[in-house]
């Protein structure tokens, strides 16, 4: 699990479009982007295997890309190769 928006900030209206593109980049890539600044993890999410600081080498077929944005704006979309 990852997400770039620790390195974006919030880019309001051009979030989402920005996230696809990582999105996309990621599967062409075999690449997984971190979370930066990511130190501890909930005890409870041991089974979850976060991105965390360094980017990831991995075979990427299928991603899922969740925005949720200001004023109940929201967007779950499936990229697949």
């Amino acid at each position: 699990m990852s997400s770039i928006k620790s390195m974006l900030g919030h880019c309001m209206g051009a979030a989402s479009s920005i996230e696809a593109i990582a999105c996309c980049l990621s599967i062409k890539n075999s690449m997984i982007p971190p979370t930066i600044n990511f130190t501890d993890a909930d005890p409870s999410c041991d089974d979850v295997d976060f991105v965390s600081n360094m980017a990831k080498k991995a075979n990427v077929t299928t991603v899922l890309n969740n925005a949720f944005a200001f004023g109940g704006n929201n967007c779950c979309i499936v990229l697949r190769n």
